[in-house]
């Protein structure tokens, strides 16, 4: 079980910012302490912006099988050669899980066809996160609802296509709903986008938010052999050939 963890580590290194002190070891680092809990035959290894083709070269990319990938305000410094690659990569079979402010992210928006835009209030703000698909296996012990005390409000309408399983939906102190959790298949490559994750709070600590994650990895896993996907010449006969 190979992952990769994309964090941009723009915040982190804001000096005095709030991510900073929830975040010591960065939100890479407190994501991939959750997956190791619960996933403790998987090798991680970290990418982050600043890195020569931002720590994503083809042969990392070869050697993961999920991807977990979280931007917020560099999404438009990211290479298109490598959002090129992510993209290849998804479609041979490799798993993504794009969080929170990933929805704009430029893989996530590449591979849903449109603008992934949604509504959004700062502040803090109680989120519950229902689980709507209760024999779903990313639903798989987690606690309904989950209660995460701070976060970041993230709202409808969220501009994605139709999910191929929705799982969670988040619920707000102002009476919004959110679509908070949902998967998508591209290619042979599956997709979970989750939302809760805001890099002014401590949701990457919450242990709920650890199972959901590691529950998400282990359903995004590869099932086949990375196939590229292709429309090849097939002469009369050609499956006879063994």
């Amino acid at each position: 079980m190979r992952i990769t963890i994309y964090n941009e580590g723009v915040h982190e290194q804001q000096e005095g910012s709030t991510t900073q002190r929830l975040y010591p070891e960065g939100m890479h680092g407190a994501i991939a302490a959750g997956l190791r809990a619960h996933l403790p035959e998987a090798s991680i290894r970290f990418a982050h912006l600043d890195l020569p083709s931002h720590g994503l070269t083809d042969d990392v990319l070869a050697d993961t099988d999920v991807l977990l990938w979280w931007g917020h305000e560099a999404h438009d410094r990211v290479d298109d050669a490598v959002v090129s690659a992510v993209i290849r990569r998804v479609h041979e079979g490799m798993g993504f899980l794009p969080l929170h402010s990933a929805h704009y992210s430029k893989p996530f928006t590449r591979l849903m066809g449109t603008t992934c835009s949604l509504r959004w209030r700062g502040g803090n703000d109680r989120e519950l996160v229902w689980t709507v698909s209760p024999t779903h296996p990313i639903a798989a012990g987690v606690p309904h609802p989950i209660i995460i005390e701070g976060q970041e409000m993230y709202g409808e309408h969220f501009d994605i296509p139709e999910p191929d399983d929705l799982i969670f939906i988040s619920s707000f102190t102002g009476g919004e709903v959110f679509r908070s959790g949902a998967t998508f298949t591209r290619g042979l490559g599956k997709i979970f986008y989750f939302s809760p994750g805001d890099q002014e709070y401590p949701v990457y600590h919450h242990p709920d938010i650890h199972r959901v994650l590691a529950n998400g990895v282990r359903w995004a896993m590869p099932t086949l052999p990375p196939t590229t996907l292709d429309a090849p010449m097939a002469p009369l006969g050609w499956f006879e050939q063994g």
